[in-house]
């Protein structure tokens, strides 16, 4: 069956520095690809350095001339995301796009990061929140565009305030479903403050409808030992161009999230495409999990007390604690 093309253009980024998390493979590499190929200087905050050199290599090949290099970052560990924080500001670079794309996703029994958090909600939420906190300097210096990336399965669900971590009970599609809906929720809030406190900086949010990644499959570190079987499924639907996206088209909306002219905070990109799944990227509506300013409030306020990381209100140069 033929498949229908398509594509978006993306401005001149020389000058610019973006960091991508999650770019040593799927929506991550592409986007990171795109970045550099657009003139962009590209940081990516790699947990495996082996990936991350072959990511590193991929991209030359496609792009020879392309700045990109590579830093740790595990964002299981809040020790890591502060040493990786550290690093950046040490460095003094403004940065001018922040992708929040890393994630893992439905453990099949419940594990936690090294700070004692449910894997899901730590890394996805917690990490990505704390690694935003700590670069806040850089990226009001930047006037950043920050585009968290959430999923389609926070359409739906909810924040488990009673037990956030899961500890009295395990559902790994709805500890997934929590953290993209309380990152999705703190992505917007995010865009509130900054226009709030005059921060400088815009951002949004995006998702990739369904797509063939390693999300689905064999994860031995998160306890996954063969692939799954809708990753199966996913991988014959967008062979054949059938509802879904293919990581090419899929990482679109977040691309577009990033860099767009015309991209405003406080909204999210997906597919538009039947149910969202895939086709071109466009603006959507927000699920309904994700317009409450009070939920999103509570999320703000949780998250800082989780993480440790204080967002100051005012001051360019001013660290978050």
């Amino acid at each position: 069956m033929p498949r229908t093309t398509f594509d978006i253009t993306v401005p001149d980024l020389t000058g610019r520095r973006a960091v991508v998390t999650g770019a040593s493979d799927g929506f991550g590499l592409g986007l990171a690809t795109r970045l550099a190929a657009a003139g962009a200087e590209v940081v990516m905050p790699v947990r495996n350095p082996v990936k991350g050199e072959a990511a590193v290599a991929a991209i030359r090949a496609r792009v020879p001339d392309a700045d990109v290099s590579l830093r740790d970052l595990d964002l299981s560990s809040l020790q890591s995301v502060a040493d990786l924080a550290g690093v950046l500001l040490d460095e003094d670079r403004p940065v001018h796009i922040l992708v929040n794309n890393a994630g893992v996703m439905t453990p099949p029994d419940r594990r936690t990061t090294r700070d004692g958090f449910e894997l899901q909600f730590g890394t996805n939420h917690l990490g990505h929140v704390a690694l935003v906190g700590r670069l806040l300097p850089l990226l009001r210096a930047g006037g950043a565009r920050v585009t968290s990336q959430i999923s389609i399965a926070a359409r739906s669900g909810a924040i488990h305030w009673d037990d956030l971590n899961w500890e009295r009970s395990y559902d790994g599609q709805r500890a997934y479903s929590q953290s993209k809906i309380a990152f999705g929720l703190f992505g917007l809030e995010l865009d509130r403050r900054s226009r709030a406190g005059g921060w400088g900086i815009t951002s949004n949010l995006a998702h990739p409808g369904v797509a063939p990644t390693s999300l689905l499959t064999a994860r031995p570190e998160i306890g996954r030992d063969r692939d799954t079987p809708q990753i199966r499924i996913i991988r014959g639907l967008s062979r054949r161009g059938i509802l879904l996206g293919t990581v090419e088209t899929a990482l679109l909306p977040a691309l577009m999230a990033a860099t767009a002219p015309d991209a405003r905070g406080g909204l999210l990109y997906g597919p538009s495409g039947l149910g969202h799944l895939g086709g071109p990227p466009a603006e959507q509506k927000l699920y309904r999990t994700l317009p409450s300013t009070d939920e999103a409030r509570r999320v703000w306020e949780v998250s800082e007390q989780l993480t440790g990381v204080r967002f100051p209100a005012t001051g360019p140069g001013v660290r978050a604690r």
